[in-house]
């Protein structure tokens, strides 16, 4: 296996695919193998979100729907996380950018703090499987870990293993939200990807395989960058 934690060595990278493709899975495989910041817009917004703030509220409506967070409160979160520069080994951009416009402004940021990205890893996956993968899905209103009712059962129905705290069904893991989802990504993440296509960042990764499969496939676009 190639040396991707040596002396010196940083990466920068971001990570995408659609709701259930499994990139939560590789963001935390990454993070913790190559010793990375895990930036994940998701877990910043479910924060404020548990925390009942303004942003939270508005946030949660958004969801429920299924729909985006507006790009400026997404940018002005991005850009915070960016300049705190708390990131020795580089950073996994998680759920961010969504758009071509974030990307555009993703970019912007970047230049302004001298840094560049070194990979886009995409986690592709049929939208028939990422619906079955989604609405089996629980998660604990404690810990959030995650379970799946069929590939990842908990010991107890209903109950977390970890802390014994309730497991729920997200709001936008029900299969009319799941579905929005997806609408959502294919109208406004495609042009995302052919614009990292284009700079020839874009790692496309087969993401119907089991998890240590889809890893390993990422560890050689990395060892071979």
């Amino acid at each position: 296996m190639p040396d991707l934690c040596g002396k010196g060595k940083t990466w920068n990278l971001l990570i995408t695919g659609k709701p259930g493709s499994g990139k939560g899975t590789q963001a935390s495989l990454l993070i913790q193998n190559l010793n990375i910041k895990h930036i994940s817009t998701g877990e910043i917004f479910r924060r404020e979100m548990q925390s009942d703030s303004e942003l939270g509220r508005q946030v949660k409506t958004l969801v429920q729907k299924g729909e985006l967070v507006p790009d400026p409160l997404t940018n002005a979160i991005v850009k915070k996380a960016l300049q705190a520069k708390d990131y020795p080994h580089g950073f996994l951009l998680d759920g961010y950018p969504r758009t071509k416009d974030q990307a555009v402004m993703l970019d912007e940021m970047l230049q302004e703090l001298k840094l560049k990205l070194d990979g886009v890893i995409q986690i592709r996956a049929s939208d028939q499987t990422l619906l079955s993968r989604l609405a089996g899905r629980r998660v604990c209103t404690n810990c959030q870990e995650t379970y799946h009712i069929v590939s990842h059962p908990p010991q107890v129905e209903g109950i977390c293993d970890k802390c014994q705290h309730p497991l729920i069904q997200r709001p936008d893991d029900q299969e009319a939200a799941i579905k929005i989802r997806l609408d959502v990504y294919n109208e406004k993440t495609r042009p995302l990807l052919e614009y990292y296509q284009n700079q020839g960042l874009l790692w496309e990764i087969n993401g119907e395989q089991d998890p240590e499969s889809v890893y390993q496939e990422i560890i050689k676009k990395l060892g071979s960058d």
